[in-house]
């Protein structure tokens, strides 16, 4: 029993060397991907606009240019997007194509009034009109108290799923964020994804770190005892 608890501490040290070097493998894979990423934004970037084609492969970040029509009632808004320190709302509205698709489009921001019950007017044109801009997928349900994603106009996050049961239109899977300009009086002033790739790398080498210590305090230990015997 004496014998098997000499050897605890060396079995727990090779556990962490284990577990620390396969976390700074992930960190380094997770590193690897967002550079992936940011090759892919850099060439969808330079690359033409795509037409509604694009919304069937749904490849996040590719750029399309689509013409339709806005189905104004249907259109939504998001609460508490924060723009330069002002509190407002993210607004998405339906556009239907001439190939009988309809996509949810990001139209920009709008500030909040001071009557938070009274919600924006969303100036909408009737004529067709193009949008251009990039293919999102709509985060993973957030961190909310909100009981469910919307209540008619007001929304607290967008759900696909919801959206589609409470409008009734058959929305695509992905969403465009509007990138062209409008005079609407909206702000799309979009931010790039913060890639990480510098603290993921970072992560990796703090793991990596601690499993050289780990095998290093093993090392040592082992050889003090082999000196004692």
């Amino acid at each position: 029993m004496r014998r098997g608890l000499d050897w605890l501490p060396y079995g727990a040290g090779v556990l962490v060397c284990v577990v620390t070097i396969q976390l700074g493998l992930w960190q380094t894979r997770r590193a690897e991907e967002k550079i992936a990423l940011g090759e892919q934004l850099r060439v969808s970037a330079q690359a033409a606009p795509g037409d509604a084609a694009a919304l069937s492969a749904g490849v996040e970040w590719t750029r399309v240019r689509l013409r339709g029509q806005w189905v104004a009632d249907k259109g939504i808004v998001v609460d508490n997007r924060v723009y330069q320190g002002r509190v407002g709302y993210h607004v998405y509205m339906p556009l239907a194509l001439a190939t009988g698709e309809t996509v949810l489009i990001k139209r920009g921001w709008l500030p909040a009034g001071p009557d938070r019950s009274v919600l924006p007017v969303l100036p909408t044109s009737t004529a067709e009109v193009d949008i251009e801009g990039r293919l999102r997928r709509p985060e993973a349900r957030p961190y909310t108290l909100a009981a469910q994603a919307g209540e008619g106009r007001l929304w607290q996050y967008l759900d696909i799923a919801a959206y589609r049961a409470w409008s009734g239109l058959p929305v695509v899977d992905v969403v465009v964020e509007q990138s062209s300009a409008s005079d609407d009086g909206m702000v799309r002033d979009w931010p790039p994804p913060d890639l990480g790739v510098d603290r993921h790398r970072g992560y990796a080498v703090q793991w990596f770190g601690l499993a050289a210590l780990a095998a290093g305090l093993c090392g040592w230990f082992g050889w003090k005892r082999w000196q004692k015997r």
